[in-house]
């Protein structure tokens, strides 16, 4: 696996990354092998502590309850790969989850839109993001701020939608994404899969993924080559309020009906989750395969300490922990060249 490094390199027009100097090819770092290695000392520590942890049915559990935070991670590793915070999922999925439980066949209407249904739930956290990434190139607003707004438009947007009266979904398509298997494990299990594989793809293949990581290593630099970053900055946001969006439908499938708080914690878990991965806050480096595994290694930690019998306050500290220490060892080789903390 070779690593290239957007801060010393210049993104011409046309999407090609030209290196200001040769630099040797290196293989991969202990950056990008801490996490998976973590995942399995983790995994391995919990299996020897319980032995129904690593049993067939627990690895499908486990597989199972990553599914939605791989998805929402994945929307949130471009925002942090460009270099800014993105706090508008609980807002786009509370939006979506409402939505989707009121165009698909549920208690409160007549409709039965089916897959036109989910379609135009995730379209709506499309537009969400869209709004937040307008917002911060137009109105020059940091993006935690905007964000931040944007959240509380989505939970405004879902209550108005709610009306007091939760609706329920009858859609047996939507209801099966959480119940039918196929290979053992959940069809939204696969769903997030395929979100890390396109999400990889994008990362890697498509232009847009390219000047992410190039904004976030060196946006000065993209800049003065001539690229007009802002219109690359809101597809980030729009592209990861379509993953919250499918998110927010994920979560309305395994409830069985949609709530304004489906999002609720998640962009917490997703920094967490994007960071604990290898994927750093002040962008530049990491991306959703990265992030993948940090949504699994959450997972299987936050189940290991449940099933340990360990409080859920003393889990809100230790994930905490984890995000200070993964932070402080992903920053500490770049100590030097970040002289100020903002």
């Amino acid at each position: 696996m070779t690593m290239t490094s957007p801060a010393e390199d210049t993104v011409s027009p046309e999407g090609h990354v030209v290196g200001a100097r040769p630099r040797p090819r290196r293989g991969v770092s202990l950056a990008d092998a801490g996490p998976p290695i973590a995942l399995v000392v983790i995994f391995l520590a919990f299996a020897v502590l319980n032995p129904s942890f690593r049993t067939v049915g627990n690895v499908q559990n486990l597989m199972d309850a990553a599914a939605v935070l791989a998805v929402v991670t994945c929307g949130i590793s471009f925002v942090l790969m460009m270099g800014s915070i993105d706090l508008s999922a609980p807002g786009v999925m509370g939006a979506s989850a409402i939505a989707v439980a009121l165009l698909v066949e549920n208690n409160r209407n007549g409709n039965d839109l089916g897959l036109l249904g989910i379609a135009l739930a995730i379209g709506l956290g499309a537009a969400l993001g869209l709004l937040s990434g307008l917002a911060l190139v137009l109105l020059k607003v940091p993006s935690f701020m905007t964000t931040l707004g944007v959240s509380a438009v989505g939970l405004g947007v879902a209550t108005l939608l709610f009306d007091g009266v939760q609706p329920n979904i009858r859609d047996v398509r939507l209801d099966s994404l959480s119940v039918e298997r196929f290979l053992g494990f959940s069809y939204l299990a696969w769903i997030a899969v395929a979100c890390v594989v396109v999400g990889w793809l994008i990362q890697r293949y498509t232009r847009l993924g390219r000047y992410a990581y190039a904004i976030g290593g060196a946006e000065e630099v993209l800049s003065l080559s001539g690229v007009d970053v802002r219109p690359y900055k809101v597809m980030v946001f729009t592209l990861a309020g379509a993953f919250y969006g499918l998110g927010g439908v994920m979560v309305t499938s395994q409830l069985g009906a949609g709530l304004v708080q489906a999002g609720r914690g998640f962009d917490f878990a997703a920094i967490t989750a994007a960071v604990v991965g290898g994927t750093l806050l002040v962008g530049g480096r990491g991306g959703v395969l990265h992030s993948a595994v940090g949504a699994l290694l959450v997972t299987v930690l936050t189940s290991g300490l449940v099933q340990a019998g360990v409080s859920p306050y003393w889990q809100g500290g230790v994930q905490g922990l984890i995000v200070v220490v993964a932070v402080a060892a992903a920053v500490y080789p770049q100590r030097r060249r970040n002289q100020v903390v903002k």
